[in-house]
């Protein structure tokens, strides 16, 4: 939202006023109390009138500030928050003198001088923000009420990503971004998944703790300035202190919450029905026979809205005239090796035998009078879930028991987006305005507890379109509705590079997009992209997405993919447990991965898949495609090819091919299976090692399903020796040392093949001699 109209007026009907000087200044407990007036204080009288803003510094926890600004306090506190996590009392020194007062958590101190106003936010002495003058400001806007109001500085060259799923550019300067969540599809501004958190290329990000429509102007406005701001009378944020951009996530996740681990099922293929074709039992039967008699691995299959009768949305209850044995069939998709995943939302069309009920038991959001809300946007005369009202949420779960009682494995929770924030009253009294983008939150909160409850720990997943800050925790979600197009599979990238870098371990798209039927061409590029993502899914709106359905080498090409991700497993599934426990994301951005390359703060066509496999998806029919290598010899995972870095290159793929690149120095797990996702991936798994320098030392561990550790290999390299050591409970293990063509070994058996010299572990201890 902008107030000025250029660099020295004001928009029509806007009144603004603006934090002038650190009056005083005062320590209570372990946070610093600022009265700072919007005028200069130059004698007795200009203490009469205000406005006066009442700014409390604090800390969370360790590299992270916390500021809250106030005009009036004395109204409802009925804004819903952001769910913070718990985190232990953190230690904060504080310093209170004449010209300035500090407070330090960490790395990370706040300054404000006096006289005047400016804070500063600074890490060792360096400033990574401020705000000062016309920087915290209390706004009166006619028509639109109170506005709150901040500006923190932007550097030369500092760029600004993040702001939840965005698919606009990746680098936000220059944009107005609304934090509002909208049903809005992959090819406009909105956004199914807005957070309000934003990091930069300077070693800091900035999370906006309110559930309420942030405003941010990032550049735009101000272009020295990221300003945000909001109805209201208060307005809270937290700096985040980094420096590097996963110290930042990792900071962001241990306050919003981290991700759950989704299960190794959960990786492989999922195949839908899609969303308005016509299905019944014989139809998705024979196409997991296609499937199986291609030799092509399916792992999930997923019932999309019509597994309910039309109209009947939601009412938990298969359509019996085209399901008359779900128990049955359930139990046969499962006999075949299967997991089975059925479509939901949260809304109760009027014609549902659960919309009465619903009704009665004043479960459904309300209208001021008192009346169920309804809408004919969607289902005819819906109504939504009120997730506020503990009643509400166990009878919406024991729907959903229910069907985990039949042998639903997981659940679609699509929509979430579209809710009310006027004319409405929530079961708790929640201001609806806040509720609109936490809704998202509450309502995959429930039903991801119910799949926990009946599947357990480490086995509950969600395939979500909607979500907001914190909601990561409930894993996973995918980028919504997406033309069949290039451009649209490109824009979908940004959006997950976007929501990746605002703490979202895990994420997927629909491959070859959802609206349109989508030539053959965008299908086979885009299953290269979808199979080297965390979670993969062929799904569309008005076509089946099976491969045959496009020609026959796109069936060449799911097979190849898929059976290169089971593969991975050994890796992709260290790297998901990484994003559990550490919050870094499996989709990363490259400057997550090598903030130090300036060549990397700009890219979105190309990303890390993990820590160690770079990917930069085809978007043409032709197979022309550009990317960029950072420093070092990288090897292609397909080809053996090696390719000096810090350097871009240009290079035409089949379908069968795209530059996927492993990164030098490390030790790339490779699983005994390519049929499937969940195996043991302690036994029979190749370790590896690509481009180990002289001097340099490798790692990887191997997990279970739980996350737990199962084994680790370590290589370290001197001069022409290297030196392998084996710990844990691996079994049939192997190594290969990647473009060597020979060596000698003690401790294994040595064989070669065309990648290089493979070495089978006799003993806990290898010692291998290159030539």
């Amino acid at each position: 939202m902008k107030f000025s109209d250029g660099e020295w007026l004001l928009q029509p009907g806007v009144t603004a006023t603006f934090a002038t000087e650190a009056h005083t200044i005062t320590q209570s407990g372990d946070s610093l109390v600022i009265d700072a007036p919007t005028r200069s204080i130059k004698h007795r009288g200009d203490t009469l009138g205000g406005p006066v803003l009442t700014v409390k510094l604090s800390s969370p926890m360790e590299g992270v500030i916390r500021v809250r600004f106030e005009h009036y306090t004395g109204g409802a506190d009925t804004m819903p928050v952001i769910p913070l996590q718990p985190q232990p009392a953190a230690p904060v020194k504080i310093e209170v003198a004449d010209e300035q007062a500090t407070l330090t958590a960490g790395g990370l101190t706040v300054r404000v001088k006096r006289p005047g106003w400016e804070v500063t936010f600074e890490n060792n002495g360096r400033v990574l923000t401020k705000t000062g003058w016309r920087g915290m400001g209390y706004m009166q806007v006619a028509g639109k009420g109170p506005q709150m109001l901040e500006r923190l500085q932007l550097g030369v060259g500092e760029n600004v990503y993040g702001l939840g799923e965005r698919f606009t550019a990746f680098v936000k300067n220059g944009q107005v971004v609304e934090n509002e969540n909208k049903d809005g599809g992959t090819g406009s501004d909105q956004a199914y998944k807005c957070v309000p958190f934003y990091m930069t290329n300077r070693g800091y990000g900035v999370l906006v703790n309110e559930t309420g429509p942030v405003s941010f102007e990032v550049a735009s406005e101000r272009v020295a300035r990221v300003q945000f701001s909001k109805p209201g009378e208060s307005l809270e944020y937290f700096v985040i202190l980094g420096p590097t951009p996963k110290e930042i996530l990792a900071r962001l996740t241990q306050l919003t919450g981290r991700p759950a681990l989704p299960p190794p099922w959960s990786f492989g293929l999922w195949l839908t029905t899609s969303f308005t074709t016509s299905y019944d039992e014989k139809t998705c039967m024979g196409f997991v026979e296609e499937m199986k008699r291609r030799d092509l691995p399916l792992h999930v299959f997923h019932f999309d809205c019509f597994w309910m009768r039309e109209f009947d949305w939601c009412n938990f209850e298969w359509d019996p005239r085209v399901f008359p044995d779900p128990v049955g069939m359930l139990k046969r998709f499962h006999e075949r090796g299967l997991k089975v995943c059925v479509w939901i939302n949260s809304y109760v069309g009027q014609r549902s035998k659960l919309f009465e009920e619903g009704k009665k038991g004043g479960y459904f959001i309300k209208r001021t009078d008192g009346s169920v809300w309804q809408t004919d946007l969607w289902q005819p005369g819906m109504a939504i879930v009120d997730f506020t009202n503990p009643e509400a949420r166990k009878w919406f779960a024991a729907h959903l028991e229910r069907l985990c009682d039949m042998g639903v494995d997981a659940f679609k929770t699509d929509f979430g987006e579209r809710i009310p924030a006027e004319g409405v009253v929530y079961h708790d009294g929640s201001d609806p305005v806040g509720m609109h983008n936490l809704y998202a939150v509450l309502y995959n909160q429930c039903v991801f507890e119910v799949l926990e409850r009946k599947r357990g720990r480490h086995e509950a997943t969600l395939f979500a379109r909607s979500a907001y800050a914190s909601a990561q925790r409930f894993p996973l979600h995918w980028g919504g509705d997406c033309w069949s197009t290039f451009e649209a599979m490109s824009e979908t990238l940004r959006g997950g590079l976007s929501l990746s870098l605002c703490g979202f371990g895990f994420w997927s798209h629909d491959i070859g997009g959802f609206e349109g039927g989508g030539p053959a061409a965008v299908y086979k590029r885009w299953l290269a992209f979808g199979l080297l993502s965390s979670h993969s899914r062929l799904h569309g709106s008005s076509s089946y997405r099976v491969p045959w359905a496009y020609d026959e080498e796109a069936c060449d090409v799911l097979r190849k993919f898929t059976k290169l991700k089971c593969s991975l497993m050994p890796y992709l599934w260290s790297q998901a447990v990484v994003a559990h426990q550490e919050g870094t994301p499996m989709l990363r951005a490259m400057l997550l991965e090598f903030p130090e390359d300036p060549a990397s703060d700009t890219l979105d066509r190309q990303y890390m898949l993990g820590d160690s496999l770079l990917v930069a998806p085809v978007f043409n029919a032709e197979g022309d495609v550009s990317y960029y290598l950072p420093e070092g010899a990288w090897t292609h995972l397909l080809t053996g090819e090696v390719q000096p870095g810090g350097r871009w290159y240009k290079a035409n793929h089949n379908f069968l091919s795209l530059p996927l690149f492993v990164r030098p120095g490390i030790i790339l797990p490779v699983g005994a299976t390519d049929a499937k996702p969940d195996y043991n991936y302690a036994e029979g798994t190749t370790f590896r090692v690509y481009q180990l320098a002289d001097g340099a030392t490798a790692t990887r561990a191997v997990q279970g399903p739980d996350g737990k550790e199962l084994g680790r290999v370590t290589a370290t390299r001197k001069g022409a020796t290297i030196e392998v050591v084996a710990t844990g409970a691996l079994r049939d293990w192997k190594v290969q040392l990647v473009g060597v063509a020979q060596a000698t070994a003690t401790g294994g058996a040595v064989s070669a093949d065309a990648a290089g010299v493979v070495i089978a572990a006799q003993a806990e201890k290898l010692s291998v001699k290159l030539g």
